[in-house]
């Protein structure tokens, strides 16, 4: 039953957040980035970074699924911060969007650096 409970909520989640994805991916990201590391590697990077009690608190929450459009996407709740991770010609392309441009956006894009 927990599990039934557990996994409801992640899809609960994962649908409100993607509404707010698609309203953002329709804008400019918040930076664009690449890496020479494979796209699946980076991807569970972020989401790692991103689920780092002692730098995010209690907003250590960080999701991973799979992309829009191929690749990879890390979300935190509501999709207030996001990264879409593909993979190009020229290696992974990282598209970051960020719902507030503030110390928390600027935080995680700095976490999320440190993947490449």
């Amino acid at each position: 039953m927990r599990i039934l409970m557990v996994a409801l909520a992640a899809t609960l989640l994962a649908g409100c957040a993607g509404s707010a994805m698609n309203d953002a991916r329709t804008k400019t990201p918040y930076k664009t980035l690449t890496s020479d590391k494979p796209e699946k590697i980076v991807a569970q990077c972020v989401q790692f970074a991103w689920q780092d009690e002692a730098v995010f608190g209690v907003d250590a929450g960080a999701y991973l699924q799979p992309g829009k459009k191929g690749g990879s996407t890390v979300y935190t709740r509501s999709a207030e911060s996001f990264v879409d991770v593909n993979t190009d010609a020229s290696g992974t392309a990282l598209s970051y969007y960020a719902q507030h441009d503030d110390f928390v956006a600027k935080r995680r894009l700095a976490a999320l650096a440190t993947c490449l």
